[in-house]
Order: C-alpha cells, then structure tokens, then sequence
C-alpha cells in the first residue's frame, strides 16, 4: 500500500483541488443543491473557515484554514464525499459503483498545499476565483456563480472586474 506523505499543521491554511472520478462529469455543478447540503454539513460537524472555493462540473479548489489544534483535513474531505454521495442517492440518483465496492463518485485522493505566507495565499485565491474561466466555464470570473469570489466583491475585498475583461481579451492564460 503507497503511503502519502502529507503536511499536516495544526492551524494552517491549505489549498486543495478535489476532483470526480468522472473527469466529463458535470455532477458538482447539476446536483450543486446536494453540494452545498454536504458542504454545510460537513462544517457544521468539522469546523473550518472557507477562505476560497470554486466548484466546477468535474473537480473543485478550495482554500480552508483549520481550528488551532487541528490539521485532519483528510476527514473533513472525507466526510464532504461521503455525505455528497448520500445525498446524491436520497435525491434518486443511482450511483455506479467501482470494482472494490465503493461509490464511484470521486477520485479516491486529493491534491493539498500548505500556504506559506500572505503571498502564496493571495496566488492561490486567485487561482481559485480564475479556474472556472480557465477551463472555459465562464468568460469573466463574475459570470460563474459557484465561487467566493462573490463573497469578496460583497465584503468590498476585491473589484467585481477582477480579472479583467472577458477570456477573449486577456487569454487563457489569466495574463
């Protein structure tokens, strides 16, 4: 069995990027109801503060920072695939399942970085909050609806023209 080796701080800001195990899929954002219900559920059961995240149709970025005493992560991803895949069921949809009996849902592992300093951060919220248009699921960061960037605008942190004009004028790139 390949052990992973993780970084795990107690307190710290992480970045991850989760993904389905369907790479064409488009269940994250088609069944985003049964998303956000696990999402909120998993908080409430494993605090922790959503600093960024963008939910795309195959994977999602999320950047979170844990309680002080606490670096399992990996539970709290767990428990969010999990309680997805339960909802999933209860809202009727039939779940294939994978040669060893699970749900084949999601890949069974998930990238993590730990963030260094305010630099590293500030990178990774703008990777989140630029991701769906890099992809091209939206033209402009504003247009796709399933990311904090929105919360920023609200709480005046960042300019509702982020990322400037729409894919056309500035690449796929984000330059």
């Amino acid at each position: 069995m390949v052990h992973y080796r993780r970084n795990r701080v107690p307190g710290a800001s992480y970045f991850f990027t989760v993904a389905l195990e369907d790479r064409s899929s488009r269940l994250l954002v088609d069944s985003i109801d049964c998303f956000r219900r696990a999402y909120a559920t998993m908080l409430y059961q494993y605090p922790v503060r959503t600093i960024a995240i963008a939910i795309l149709p195959d994977h999602l970025h999320a950047i979170w920072k844990l309680p002080e005493a606490d670096a399992d992560y990996s539970a709290r991803w767990r428990a969010l695939k999990s309680m997805f895949v339960r909802d999933l069921r209860k809202s009727g949809l039939e779940i294939p399942i994978n040669g060893k009996g699970e749900a084949a849902v999601w890949q069974r592992r998930f990238w993590e970085h730990t963030i260094r300093d305010d630099n590293d951060l500030r990178t990774h919220i703008g990777y989140v909050h630029w991701n769906p248009v890099k992809h091209g699921h939206a033209r402009r960061v504003r247009d796709w609806p399933y990311s904090s960037f929105h919360r920023y605008v609200r709480n005046g942190e960042i300019a509702n023209d982020w990322g400037g004009g729409s894919i056309d004028q500035r690449g796929t790139s984000g330059e």
